[in-house]
């Protein structure tokens, strides 16, 4: 057994493994040094977003068995996609897939905020009135299957390797965990670390109530696309500890940190004036 094939073997267990230890961590680091005090019942937003975290993973396995990972296998062992069609050399396709799938992340996250129809989807994930490490995996079930399905299309047209597969998945969940953590970091830390990861204080500014700073930073593991594509906001206006978590209108805690309000929220209320392209702020004569 190759370590490719140990990998697809054991890749439920490697993932649960990460995923434990890094919310452990991050869970460990908000209550030692947190960025900004709680407005809401933990106990209420934990119950709810990991209950929400429960029922993804539960429905992921019932409508697609074969994971991520086994998709790769089964292109590779197929000659699917472009990596394999051109015999990429594994050194080189492996970081090269990292990348592009990451790259792919960002435009998913663009169109769920640009698509008014997706941004009922997202918008659960953006409703948290609280920003600690649950917020990261807090995403509504039918988002999460356009997600899946959005991977399985990277992987059918990509053809990575199956190691390349496994280190992105764990490296969105662990990225995703750490950015949306409420934990502090030193200044002159985050101001280098930006450059080559998605920090909490980057990502931050993106749950802004505020729509104009909602629609920067977009990026879940690498800084890149942002800083390229314009999207790029050092810091939120009000600054980190004066900014509002949430999105306008939907302030009860009740219908966006309770579960079933949670899976509710898509269906209510009206989208306007959404498309990013379209909008107008207080503040546009000013900027």
């Amino acid at each position: 057994m190759n370590f490719e094939q140990l990998v697809l073997a054991h890749e439920p267990a490697i993932r649960l493994g990460f995923f434990l230890g890094v919310f452990a961590l991050i869970a460990l680091w908000e209550v030692a040094a947190p960025r900004r005090a709680l407005t809401v019942s933990k106990a209420l937003r934990w119950a709810s977003n990991l209950g929400l975290v429960a029922l993804n993973t539960v429905m992921l396995r019932l409508l697609f068995p074969l994971a991520a990972v086994g998709l790769a296998a089964f292109c590779a062992e197929n000659g699917w996609g472009l990596l394999n069609y051109f015999e990429v050399p594994f050194w080189v396709a492996v970081p090269l897939a990292v990348i592009a799938m990451d790259f792919v992340i960002w435009l998913q996250h663009v169109m769920v905020h640009a698509v008014p129809a997706l941004w009922r989807l997202h918008r659960v994930h953006h409703a948290d009135l609280d920003y600690d490490v649950t917020t990261g995996a807090r995403f509504h079930p039918l988002e999460i299957i356009l997600s899946m399905l959005i991977k399985f299309a990277t992987i059918v047209v990509l053809g990575p390797p199956v190691l390349a597969v496994a280190i992105f998945e764990v490296l969105l969940n662990a990225t995703s965990m750490f950015n949306h953590g409420n934990i502090r970091l030193p200044s002159a830390a985050d101001r280098m670390l930006r450059w080559v990861l998605v920090t909490p204080d980057m990502h931050r500014v993106h749950h802004s109530i505020e729509d104009d700073e909602t629609n920067s930073n977009f990026g879940f593991s690498l800084p890149w696309w942002d800083r390229l594509f314009g999207t790029y906001r050092d810091q939120p206006r009000a600054g980190h500890m004066g900014m509002t978590i949430g999105i306008r209108d939907y302030t009860n805690p009740l219908e966006v940190d309770r579960l079933d309000g949670m899976l509710l929220l898509p269906f209510r209320g009206e989208i306007k004036h959404y498309a990013i392209n379209r909008r107008t702020y207080p503040d546009e004569a000013t900027r």
